[in-house]
């Protein structure tokens, strides 16, 4: 399960993060500290929230209530499973390059499952940015990208390219990161945007 809310999610980071390096639970004044909020009543209220969903617990220890981490939800809510764009897809493709896969959240920000996919880079194009072929790409799902973004794109001719992306009048530009590529300058209709680049898996 994963928090239904930012909020919620960024308290149960605080209180994951917290206990990792300290060994004990920050008290509702050290998460509000940590969030830059003054309100610990707002923290009380995320606390039941997080409890309904089973995320953490509370309990009474002679008076004073404390909280424990449902560890085994917690580190669920840590993790983000990755679809691949096209399963093994690529030439020589590995098996794991066929089945899903789970990533740390941290590496999604607040995205969703369904909001990634994996993209196994195809060629060198993008080198000059540390992207280099073989490398898992971890793609934001979308149709449309602003000017200079990373996007996976499939342009006519060339197949499932990562590239950064420019528009010149009604002509898309793909611009490689790479001396050794040349731009590819097509028509709008040729290209279709299947995502923006979030992050990068290289695997050993």
């Amino acid at each position: 399960m994963q928090p239904r809310t930012r909020r919620q999610k960024d308290v149960l980071d605080i209180i994951t993060r917290y206990i990792e390096k300290n060994g004990h639970l920050p008290s509702y004044q050290t998460i509000a500290r940590h969030m830059g909020v003054n309100s610990r009543s707002g923290i009380a209220r995320h606390v039941r929230s997080l409890e309904a969903q089973g995320l953490i617990r509370r309990r009474v220890a002679d008076g004073p209530f404390k909280l424990e981490l449902c560890v085994a939800e917690a580190q669920e809510s840590r993790l983000c499973v990755v679809e691949w764009l096209e399963p093994g897809a690529t030439q020589g493709a590995e098996d794991w390059e066929r089945e899903a896969f789970a990533v740390p959240r941290f590496l999604l920000g607040l995205y969703a499952d369904s909001d990634v996919f994996a993209f196994r880079v195809t060629d060198d194009g993008m080198s000059d940015r540390n992207i280099a072929e073989g490398d898992v790409a971890i793609i934001e799902r979308r149709t449309f990208a602003r000017e200079g973004s990373t996007i996976v794109a499939n342009a006519a001719g060339h197949g499932t390219l990562l590239r950064r992306y420019y528009r010149n009048g009604s002509q898309i530009e793909l611009h490689a990161a790479n001396d050794a590529y040349e731009m590819l300058s097509l028509s709008a209709d040729a290209v279709t945007v299947t995502g923006v680049f979030r992050a990068l898996i290289r695997p050993a």
